[in-house]
Parts: C-alpha cells; sequence; structure tokens
C-alpha cells in the first residue's frame, strides 16, 4: 500500500474508532490535514518561484511546523494546555505530504 493511501486510511482510523482526548481524535486529524495543506502550498509556491525540490520541501517542513508551534504556544497563553500530542500529529501530516510530493513530477 502506498504511502498516501496509509496516511488517509491512518487519518480516518483516527476519526471513527478514536476515544475523545489524549493522542486521538477529531482535533489531531485536524493537525494532521492542516500541517500537510500548509507543507503542500509552501511546497508548491516555492517550486513555482524556481526552488529545486530539497529546498521547496525545506520551505514546507519548516512552514508548517511553524504554525504548529506557534499555535501550541498560543493555546499555553489562552490559558490551554500545550499539547506534544499535536505537534506529533503536526509532523506526521508534514511527513506525509512530504512523502506524496516527493513522489509527483
Amino acid at each position: 500500500m502506498s504511502a498516501p493511501r496509509r496516511a488517509v486510511g491512518l487519518a480516518l482510523l483516527v476519526v471513527v474508532a478514536a476515544p475523545p482526548g489524549g493522542w486521538w481524535g477529531s482535533d489531531k486529524l485536524k493537525h494532521f490535514l492542516m500541517s500537510a495543506l500548509v507543507h503542500s502550498s509552501a511546497f508548491s509556491i516555492a517550486r513555482a518561484t524556481g526552488a529545486q525540490r530539497s529546498g521547496a520541501q525545506a520551505a514546507g517542513v519548516a512552514s508548517a511546523l511553524t504554525i504548529g508551534v506557534w499555535k501550541e504556544l498560543r493555546d499555553r497563553r489562552l490559558g490551554r494546555p500545550f499539547s506534544i500530542g499535536d505537534l506529533v500529529w503536526d509532523g506526521a501530516g508534514v511527513a506525509s505530504s512530504a512523502a506524496f510530493l516527493n513522489r509527483s513530477r
């Protein structure tokens, strides 16, 4: 099974079979999908401006992880917990997007 199919299957499993809170749940799916979207958008913008694939990947990773960490720091300022689990799911979204884009033309 290809990496993108595994990622989609895992995302569906998270939403359907997961108890609320902790490492699983719909919030984690949102982190996964948003990070994948930010990564792929930054990658595409970098490629459109002439960056090589490796530079575009770096731009995508930096953009998505910066936004993920910023969101957790903002949560903490607002009195909500800083979630390592959210950051793990952000990283999984970035890794899935990077794997998918490495296989694209």
